[in-house]
């Protein structure tokens, strides 16, 4: 009982990290409509700049956890003010294709500018440290992703509900004509958003790096495993975002844990998923989730249905 709660704690810290990165792909598209295959890469962006800020100059955590936000919210501000915003009323394949295009040059930034090099992960804590409850290992990076992700939900919660620019966001995300036609500024909408996914990334980063144990140029790849949360979610809504990446990090880290280990009894024989599956289907595991909730749900688990009059 005690490895299942282990992996449990896993997959929650897991779900967090894939939730922040779900959360920026939401943002962007409940305010524009589009899908920013970039978000990947401004984690990793951020998290290599956080890790040489410490690591190579030298500077107090915190400031340099600021100094990556600012510059990667600045990247994807001006993206979006420069690129994004000349595409208006262009098919939606070439926004799409845009923003690849920002994906591949991030990445080939992050290793023009950090050829081999493999940082340690930053953290004003120690990553390694934690303690034992119960035979299970609780790591304060964990408990760290947890109580993080947790406020920046909150904080969003309340921004989009109780503040201003957080409700032109939402009226924007409704009917942006509608809300061109009441005053609201869409294309500072638009920028805000890009702004808050670009910090949003860079904090997601920042964990991910922790909870690996390092920073190299393959963190972006979890943009492609946190995609099934914001389609297993909805991809119009906030709440699907937290709740599909705490579900798809479950699922991936309980079925790496038990998929060399749990004896399957079928027709008379036992095997384990390995056997049957091959090696790695953890990383498969996810897309499946996705695909059988897709079946039942169209729209995603809290997506909502669109009704168009004709």
């Amino acid at each position: 009982m005690a490895f299942f709660f282990q992996i449990f704690l896993a997959g929650i810290a897991a779900g967090c990290i894939y939730a922040l990165v779900a959360l920026g792909f939401t943002i962007i598209f409940k305010s524009s409509g589009v899908i920013n295959f970039a978000q990947g890469e401004l984690l990793l962006l951020g998290a290599y700049l956080v890790s040489a800020g410490v690591s190579q100059w030298h500077l107090n955590f915190f400031l340099a956890l600021f100094i990556a936000i600012a510059i990667t919210v600045a990247i994807a501000v001006a993206f979006e003010r420069f690129a994004l915003r000349r595409m208006i009323g262009r098919p939606a394949f070439s926004v799409l294709m845009l923003t690849i295009g920002l994906d591949t040059l991030l990445l080939t930034a992050v290793i023009a500018i950090w050829p081999d090099v493999l940082y340690a992960p930053a953290a004003p804590y120690s990553t390694t440290a934690g303690f034992d409850v119960g035979g299970v290992h609780i790591t304060i990076n964990d408990i760290w992703t947890i109580i993080v992700t947790g406020i920046l939900c909150a904080a969003l919660y309340a921004f989009f509900r109780y503040t201003r620019y957080g409700l032109a966001m939402r009226a924007a995300a409704l009917d942006q004509e509608a809300a061109l036609a009441v005053g609201i500024n869409v294309g500072l909408v638009n920028t805000f958003s890009w702004a808050i996914a670009a910090a949003i990334a860079t904090i997601g980063g920042f964990f991910l790096a922790a909870h690996l144990s390092g920073v190299n140029p393959g963190l972006g790849v979890i943009a492609l495993v946190a995609f099934p949360a914001i389609i297993l979610g909805g991809i119009d809504s906030v709440l699907g975002a937290v709740v599909g990446g705490l579900i798809i990090g479950i699922v991936q880290q309980l079925t790496a844990g038990y998929e060399n280990t749990a004896l399957i009894h079928l027709f008379g024989q036992s095997f384990t998923l390995t056997d049957k599956l091959g090696p790695s289907f953890d990383a498969i595991a996810p897309y499946l989730v996705m695909l059988v909730v897709l079946l039942i749900r169209p729209y995603g688990l809290f997506g909502k249905r669109k009704v168009e009059r004709i």
